[in-house]
């Protein structure tokens, strides 16, 4: 080829470059599709959950791409159902969620259609029972050699599979990585096994601690006799197609969200994260470095999740950027390096899920957490959800670290019993704090409540009776599918999280079916004979059908709507019922004595352990311990001298934001500011965000930094590397000289603000020759001085 040829081509190049026709996606999302699909979808979420509280969206990136990783993974697909509701909804973002390839059939393939899903392959469900069973023979020297016993490796083996070993006692079983096939007998793995649980299957041994090891070093063999395990082995799945069109999405500004345990279950704890979720974002920054990745950990915290009329907290937490260093590790590193890259980001995915989820061992734990919940509010009215959700979170940590002491110990097992007494009685804890009722005033509120159940249930029995066939359904094929999903997997404990997917399905179907058969019917009468003379013979039969399918709708909706308070207070019936009996009395009696022990202790252990958790708890907690006393040991434990108190100042107790006594005196109602009175920085809260309530619980050893989106950074009021004062730096608002003392540090940096935005703009005026005025001079300044003058 001729110099002058190829200098053609290379000119030509570029054009023929520019001219052609970009890729297409593999899994596009087309925008009316998606929001058409969530907004009918939305009635669904709204019929099923009766309140969905986000948290913290604002702190969603609103523009550049976004990795969110969700979890737990509690409900199959209606996580991903709210989760893209409330990303739409509160932050104007569309998310393309990765699903399991073999979900991609029927209506749930159609849907995930509308939504630019991404289907993903994975092992587990590919995976088939293996022949024979596995065992280590040298789990000391060679802890990655896997040998087997009728096993033919060779032809069902490949590196890059994985061999699944089964759950047991509540227990998920570990899977091992094939890295080379030996023989038909032998396969090597990546890592040695970890956990008691998998040690203890692939030897045979009981001295196994919890962390997989084994405690007789000198005997290097599995026990004599032993004849290994069962197992599942899957394939080598190739994802390369997923991983490409992720990083095409994400490079393009886009948002992808991702489950990273795997797969739904129905335990209390977070499950092992996959490495894909941290192969995605190292390999979308390796090949777009400057894209502006970010990472947003999505909390899923359901209140009973399968059940109906249920309620839900999504919380987003800080977002993540992963350090170039991990993406150079991950580019560069070789081997090593992208191991431990991978590794990291892991880590970093983890913890950043531990701050929005809550995670404990089991379930008993779990209820135990709940009921120290209930019996530490200091306010004795129901809280908000998302305080809820962190009093949970605080708890469970503290009882992560404090699981071994013995004040803890008694007080799990006093609390156990406690809730067992309560499910003897058929009774809620909060109930049992109520039960103080004269016996007189108890039977009127007794027939009142009756009276108003049976008038409620004139609106109930027509559209329950309708909506049985419904209703039926929904539960019998739910709870089929559960034992089915049970059986074929190795995390879930009862099969929980696919009950809820179920229900709405089955009344996606059933639904409209049953409105056309009752609408066909009334047709057909009409038809007939008029519905006996009632219909004039001028109406039409399609104003008819039309009129019967929103008479039906709306019937049931009214069922829905009054079922709901006549639930509630068919559930108060049972207690005003044991306090009329004589002989139930006494019970509910020495269980209200017993609650209110309980709640003393819980207090005391929380106050005592909670400076050994928390530095700060005492100097940030905002509710005064119970009495004046305790009050001054704490002063003086903190080093702070007690403030005189002025002969003319009211000494009224502090009082939560729903206005009941913390110390129990019979004082004047203290009353805690409205949005309206706050200061600005709280007043720039998104409203589920405000901390007015949030700020009187005890749990919270640190003031808690969520600052709005709208604000500006100087006025964040104290945000971790704001402009702003720093809120850190105040003292407890306890005292006047206290608050004397806060109110000059705000006047002086309002002050410092408002002639620094005189001065700029003044300049400005200088230079571009403008007599007037700034619109913001001062304006900061100006406002709090009069909301000072109008206390």
């Amino acid at each position: 080829m001729s110099q002058t040829q190829l200098q053609k081509q290379q000119a030509a190049a570029p054009q023929s470059a520019a001219n052609a026709k970009p890729a297409k996606e593999l899994y596009p999302m087309v925008d009316w599709k998606y929001d058409s699909f969530l907004w009918i979808m939305s009635l669904l979420e709204e019929t099923f959950f009766r309140e969905v509280h986000p948290r913290s969206a604002w702190r969603v990136p609103k523009h550049g791409p976004v990795l969110f990783v969700a979890a737990p993974h509690a409900n199959q697909f209606v996580d991903a159902l709210v989760l893209q509701r409330t990303l739409q909804k509160e932050a104007k973002r569309r998310v393309s969620l990765l699903i399991a390839q073999k979900s991609v059939s029927g209506f749930i393939g159609w849907a995930s259609r509308q939504v630019g899903s991404v289907p993903v392959g994975r092992p587990q469900d590919s995976a088939k029972p293996g022949q024979g069973t596995v065992y280590l023979p040298s789990p000391v020297d060679d802890p990655t050699l896997v040998r087997g016993i009728g096993t033919n490796f060779t032809e069902f083996g490949e590196v890059g599979g994985i061999i699944f070993l089964p759950s047991a006692k509540g227990q998920s079983g570990e899977s091992l990585d094939i890295s080379e096939v030996i023989g038909p007998e032998e396969v090597r793995i990546k890592r040695p096994p970890k956990g008691k649980l998998a040690m203890t299957q692939l030897t045979g041994r009981d001295d196994v601690d919890p962390n997989g090891k084994l405690l007789n070093k000198e005997d290097k063999k599995p026990r004599e006799g032993y004849q290994g395990i069962k197992y599942k082995i899957a394939p080598h799945v190739d994802q390369s197609k997923v991983f490409q069109a992720v990083f095409d999405r994400l490079a393009s500004g886009g948002c992808v969200g991702i489950f990273p345990e795997g797969g739904s279950h129905d335990r209390t704890e977070l499950l092992p994260l996959k490495a894909g979720v941290a192969l995605m974002a190292l390999g979308t920054l390796a090949d777009h470095p400057d894209c502006g990745l970010k990472i947003v950990p999505v909390g899923m915290n359901y209140f009973h999740a399968h059940k109906f009329r249920s309620r839900a907290v999504v919380e987003f937490g800080a977002p993540l950027e992963i350090p170039r260093n991990l993406v150079e590790a991950y580019s560069n590193g070789g081997k090593d390096g992208r191991r431990e890259a991978v590794g990291q980001v892991l880590d970093m995915v983890h913890e950043a899920l531990s701050a929005v989820t809550v995670s404990v061992p089991d379930y008993d734990t779990l209820m135990v957490i709940q009921a120290a919940r209930r019996l530490y509010n200091p306010t004795g009215k129901p809280l908000p959800l998302p305080v809820v959700v962190e009093l949970n979170r605080r708890l469970a940590l503290g009882y992560e670290k404090y699981k071994d002491d013995p004040r803890v110990k008694e007080l799990k097992e006093a609390v156990t019993e406690y809730n067992k007494q309560l499910r003897y009685l058929n009774i809620r804890d909060h109930q049992v704090e109520k039960a103080k009722l004269s016996w007189f005033t108890v039977v009127l509120t007794f027939l009142k409540r009756l009276g108003m159940l049976l008038a409620l249930s004139a609106g109930v029995i027509p559209g329950l009776l309708l909506f049985a066939p419904v209703f039926i359904a929904c539960k019998v094929i739910s709870h089929k599918k559960a034992k089915e999903a049970l059986a074929g997997s190795v995390v879930k404990v009862q099969g929980k999280d696919v009950i809820a997917t179920w229900k709405l399905l089955v009344a996606l179907a059933l639904a409209p079916l049953c409105y056309n058969t009752y609408a066909i019917i009334t047709l057909y009468m009409v038809h007939k004979h008029r519905y006996y003379g009632y219909i004039p013979e001028w109406v039409p039969l399609w104003a008819v059908y039309i009129a019967c399918c929103g008479f039906f709708i709306s019937l049931t909706f009214a069922a829905l709507r009054f079922g709901e308070v006549g639930m509630d207070i068919m559930k108060s019936l049972r207690p005003l019922a044991l306090c009329i009996n004589p002989a139930s009395s006494y019970n509910v009696a020495k269980l209200r004595e017993r609650r209110a022990e309980l709640k003393a202790q819980v207090t005391e252990i929380i106050n005592t352990i909670g400076p050994e958790m928390f530095p700060d708890f005492e100097h940030s907690r905002l509710l005064a311990p119970a009495d004046s006393a305790a009050r001054a040991a704490a002063r003086k434990e903190a080093g702070v001298s007690s403030p005189p108190i002025s002969p003319n100042r009211p000494s009224y107790d502090r009082r939560s934001s729903y206005g009941v006594s913390v110390n129990g005196n019979d004082s004047p109602p203290f009353h805690a500011p409205t949005r309206r009175g706050t200061t600005s920085s709280s007043r720039n809260i998104p409203y589920n965000e405000s901390f007015s309530n949030i700020a009187q619980a005890q749990i919270f050893a640190t003031r808690p930094t969520t600052p709005s989106s709208h604000s500006r950074a100087s006025s964040s009021g104290g945000r971790p590397g704001s402009a702003g004062f720093p809120v850190a730096g105040f003292t407890a608002l306890d005292s006047a000289e206290g608050f004397d003392e806060a109110s000059k540090k705000i006047r002086a940096a309002m002050k410092e603000r408002g002639e620094m935005r005189r001065r700029k703009s003044q300049a400005k005026q200088f230079m571009m020759g403008d007599e007037g005025t700034s619109e913001e001079d001062g304006s900061d300044g100006v406002e709090f001085n009069d909301r000072r003058k109008g206390q």
